[in-house]
């Protein structure tokens, strides 16, 4: 479509945002942009609708087919309902929970998302303020729900918001339900089929209540209390940079028996603002440095935080020269599992029917950890509706020792179907006392693993292309890598290529090709070399980005080895992150 028939395009479809059935606000808003010289607005807000994707709604607040508004919002609500009155149908009561993060907006579209539920006779549990996300998971477990909506955009930057959809397992919807709310979702033509008016007799608020059991449920996690109440003095810097976790997290540090946590005053302030930093994404060194300075104030044993919704959690500890480093996703994971598979069998509790589950793109030094213990893993797509699929065909039949994906995601319970930083983060302070107890502080923890059972360092690298033009590049980015594969990487011979969109794995020293064993297809591509080295890219399906994860592996002989082999790898990434063109 050339420029002079988009324009045409867009400004036809936003000349219908100025009917009646729009308020007044977005009608003045729409008019300006249709009356600006410059288009590049008018065409971002309406070149496309948001798309309702299996993963709900996320895009950046604004008037427009293709931004977070109450009209996006209500018609994902009006689609999730016509959907689950026809999947329900039988049913005396529906229910659903509805929560919200502490970003701008949150509020109003959590409460019109309330109103439309129970204006189409659904019955609403709607949580007083906001919560973090997993805890709108484990209400619709414990309350007997059929769906529920959480209003957040995790962590991305302060202009988004975001609509996620679950299912009555309390994990984001997969096939068919997915599917088939996007089906009623767009069926949606217009204003007018949404029914905005409430039924306040259908609508319940909860908060306190719903907090205890949930909190209670987590402490039930800990593998070590005797442990704790020996080191409840260790220094524990935490920070919700301004989000949900405020709530929850200090309740459940204090819970489990933790009685000198250190907060970061400025950061306790929930504000969708995010004033003090430029991203809330624990991801992002910058975001952790008004902790890290808190935390050499008082020399902190280890310094924790929680994204906007209190889902994902960073952790910060002391390299071999005593300053204060992030670590990254993997090493996260890789060190909540190796304590959860190490502490169960020290109690003596393992018996032969546990297991764990990554993504694909996370470590593959977990699996020599579960191998060595004899511990079944699951690898699976990334994105915790994949894991919590794994432990919904598993109930009943195995134990659900824990599971994470190396962008800051983890969850230790199975009464919760959705990455957790409420449980993480009291988790990690238990898992920093244990290895205290020992003499080794978290970085001493980490080399441990490593020598055991091999070295591996990871680094992801993430462009960002927005818009329209952004998004037509990185199908070309894609398609590029499919019809030129990879031969080499940093010297070593690419000896295997997965394409999940094609559910494909060749060999490209024989040529075989294998089908691969997973539920959907993806756009995911996967090289694995000769010495170990994996490169995974894809697109993320939740911002305008496309991903590239690299991951290379050698051994450790000792501790003081480390820093020569670290900074071998970093050499190596390197290359690769070169050759990538990144």
């Amino acid at each position: 479509m050339g420029n002079d028939e988009l324009i045409k395009s867009v400004t036809a479809k936003a000349t219908t945002w100025l009917s009646a059935d729009y308020d007044e606000e977005t009608r003045a808003e729409v008019q300006k942009m249709l009356d600006s010289e410059d288009k590049t607005e008018l065409i971002e807000c309406f070149y496309k609708d948001l798309e309702f994707g299996t993963g709900g709604l996320r895009g950046i607040m604004g008037v427009g087919s293709n931004r977070m508004n109450i009209y996006t919002v209500g018609s994902a609500t009006q689609g999730l309902a016509n959907y689950l009155k026809d999947a329900f149908k039988d049913k005396e009561e529906i229910k659903v929970v509805v929560g919200h993060d502490v970003r701008n907006n949150s509020r109003k579209f959590a409460e019109i998302t309330a109103n439309i539920f129970s204006a189409n006779g659904i019955k609403v549990y709607l949580f007083e303020d906001c919560r973090p996300t997993p805890e709108i998971s484990f209400a619709i477990r414990e309350l007997g729900c059929q769906s529920g909506v959480v209003i957040t955009a995790s962590h991305n930057p302060k202009e988004y918001n975001g609509y996620k959809a679950y299912w009555e397992d309390g994990a984001q919807m997969v096939a068919p339900h997915d599917t088939n709310t996007i089906d009623y979702v767009n069926k949606i033509q217009g204003v007018s089929e949404i029914k905005f008016e409430g039924n306040p007799e259908l609508i319940t608020i909860i908060g306190e209540d719903v907090d205890k059991i949930y909190l209670d449920r987590i402490k039930t996690l800990s593998l070590s209390p005797d442990v704790i109440a020996r080191q409840k003095d260790m220094k524990i810097v935490y920070t919700p940079i301004h989000g949900t976790g405020k709530n929850l997290i200090p309740r459940s540090l204090a819970l489990w028996g933790f009685e000198n946590v250190i907060h970061v005053p400025e950061q306790d302030i929930q504000s969708g603002d995010f004033p003090t930093v430029e991203s809330p994404n624990p991801e992002v060194p910058s975001a952790m440095a008004m902790a890290i300075e808190k935390a050499k104030e008082v020399d902190a044993d280890i310094i924790m935080a929680s994204d906007p919704d209190a889902d994902r959690v960073g952790v910060v500890v002391k390299n071999l020269k005593g300053e204060y480093e992030l670590l990254n996703g993997n090493q996260i994971v890789m060190i909540f599992l190796y304590y959860l598979m190490q502490r169960n069998q020290e109690l003596g509790t393992l018996t032969g029917k546990e297991y764990i589950v990554k993504t694909i793109v996370t470590t593959d030094t977990v699996k020599k950890i579960a191998d060595k213990q004899n511990i079944k893993m699951y690898d699976c797509y990334t994105g915790f509706k994949w894991i919590a699929t794994v432990m919904r065909e598993n109930e009943g039949k195995a134990r659900y020792l824990g599971g994470g994906e190396e962008s800051y995601g983890f969850l230790a319970e199975d009464f919760v179907r959705d990455k957790d930083a409420v449980s993480a983060v009291s988790l990690m302070a238990e898992i920093a006392a244990w290895g205290k107890e020992k003499g080794m502080d978290m970085n001493a923890m980490l080399i441990d693993i490593y020598k055991t059972y091999g070295y591996s360092k990871e680094k992801g690298v993430s462009l960002v292309r927005r818009g329209k033009s952004g998004a037509e590049e990185i199908a070309a980015i894609m398609k590029q890598f499919r019809e030129n594969p990879l031969k080499t990487l940093a010297g070593s011979t690419v000896v295997v290529v997965k394409d999940f969109a094609s559910l494909e794995a060749k060999n490209t020293l024989t040529g075989d090709v294998e089908k691969l064993d997973m539920p959907v297809t993806s756009n995911v591509l996967q090289y694995f070399t000769e010495d170990g080295t994996k490169v995974s890219i894809r697109p993320s399906g939740t911002e305008p980005k496309i991903k590239f994860y690299m991951e290379v592996h050698g051994k450790l002989e000792s501790a003081e080895a480390y820093e020569a082999t670290n900074v071998a790898a970093e050499e190596k990434l390197a290359v690769i992150a070169k050759e990538l063109g990144i």
